[in-house]
Parts: structure tokens; C-alpha cells; sequence
């Protein structure tokens, strides 16, 4: 698999005092039809067209899938980001975005990065990660070979 942080851009989904959840946004694995992640899922895929790009979101919980989404989308279970990205369980998600009721962007990934309580905030004081502002044209960019060098230049222009 190779190293998951290699050049990785991650989006925090949360971060508190319990730990922090992000998602790898720029390690593109697959183009998969949407009704075959539903099946592998143990979801209903009756009806579902299309396919979706699988991302590696993290090492953490390889088999767990989640959608980064705009924010025109929420569901239960809907972690709201920043209100403009959310983040929920696949399932639904991709369902609704098979059967053209889903969010108008979305990113589906396998897997996340995990973080115990203070873990994240060590590591960013000793410089193992830098910070820059969430952008959803980010998130979503079709050209996954551009997010680490546009990620850069956030931070920069955030320092």
C-alpha cells in the first residue's frame, strides 16, 4: 500500500479533545460502478446508476467507507464540516448519488486518519504537519495531481 501520508491532504472532519478524524483527499485508488460498492456494502443497489472515483482516505478502517460532500446534503448521521463540506457513511450517500438525489460534489473514501486525544496536536507543534484553510473547490478538484501543490499554497498564503 505504500505510505497513506505520502504527500497527504487531509481534511479534518473533527478534532477535539477526544481525537481528530481527517480524510485523505488527494490518494485517488479506482473508478468502480456505484451499485458494486453498494453490493460490497451489504447496501440495497436496486436502481443505482453510474460510478464513482474510490479514494484511500486513510489507514485507518480500511473496509469503513465515508462521502465528503457539499453541504446541500445531509443526512442523520451527517457530520456538518465547515457548512459548505459535510461528511457521512457511504451507504446512503451513494445510493442517493445513484439514484440522482445525492449532493451535487462528493468524494467517496475507504478508510480514514485517526488521531488519539493531544495525538494531532503534537504532532503539528513538532512540524509533522502543517495547517492551511479548508477550500471546497479543494475537496472536489477533479485533477487530484494539482491538491497537494494547491494545498501548499493555501498554507502559505495562510502564514
Amino acid at each position: 500500500m505504500g505510505d497513506p501520508f505520502d504527500h497527504a491532504v487531509i481534511l479534518m472532519a473533527q478534532h477535539n479533545r477526544d481525537g481528530a478524524l481527517g480524510i485523505v483527499i488527494n490518494h485517488p485508488l479506482a473508478r468502480r460502478p456505484i451499485a458494486n460498492i453498494l453490493t460490497a456494502l451489504g447496501a440495497d443497489s436496486s436502481g443505482v446508476t453510474d460510478s464513482v472515483q474510490i479514494f484511500l482516505g486513510g489507514p485507518v478502517g480500511p473496509n469503513v467507507a465515508f462521502v465528503l460532500h457539499s453541504a446541500d446534503y445531509h443526512r442523520p448521521d451527517t457530520i456538518d464540516i465547515d457548512g459548505r463540506v459535510a461528511l457521512s457513511a457511504a451507504a446512503e450517500v451513494l445510493r442517493d448519488i445513484g439514484l440522482h438525489q445525492g449532493p451535487k460534489r462528493s468524494l467517496l473514501a475507504f478508510g480514514y486518519a485517526g488521531w488519539a486525544p493531544s495525538q494531532l496536536d503534537d504532532e503539528i507543534a513538532r512540524g509533522a504537519w502543517v495547517t492551511a484553510p479548508e477550500d471546497p473547490a479543494l475537496v472536489f478538484d477533479e485533477d487530484r495531481g494539482k491538491v497537494w501543490t494547491a494545498a501548499l499554497a493555501l498554507y502559505k498564503s495562510d502564514h
